[in-house]
């Protein structure tokens, strides 16, 4: 059972009609990695409650390692965790709002996805804390 004849992907396959092994998938379905598409893709319009709302969310989920001031300072880092870069880096500061979105979505280096714990429209008003940090940190 352990060696069992099978085709490569772009072999001749005289197993089906068309003689390919590679066969388009049937209509109607959906891949598995399609996923269902993301209600709050576009960021929200600004303002303060999202604001506030952002603040309450940052200081539950990334203080810890981000610190209050978003300078990467938190108590995990202090307690030998790698050191998260400073919110107020020219180069996070020029990012695009969809960047921090996608990272709190996906994970980015040492940080893994908060996408389970997180739902959308926080992961926005994170965003909108985060550029509030900014403003106040570089003025």
């Amino acid at each position: 059972m352990t060696d069992q004849q099978k085709y490569a992907e772009w072999e001749r396959a005289r197993l089906f009609r068309n003689d390919r092994v590679v066969q388009a998938p049937p209509a109607g379905t959906v891949a598995r990695t399609a996923g269902s598409p993301d209600p709050l893709a576009q960021r929200p319009p600004m303002s303060l409650a999202l604001v506030e709302r952002g603040k309450q969310r940052f200081q539950i989920f990334c203080t810890p390692c981000h610190g209050r001031a978003g300078d990467g300072n938190g108590i995990v880092v202090q307690r030998g965790f790698p050191h998260p870069p400073d919110y107020a880096a020219p180069r996070l500061v020029n990012a695009p709002d969809r960047y921090f979105y996608d990272v709190i979505t996906s994970g980015h280096g040492a940080m893994y996805s908060y996408a389970d714990r997180v739902p959308p429209r926080d992961r926005w008003a994170i965003t909108a804390y985060i550029r509030a940090l900014q403003r106040n940190r570089t003025l």
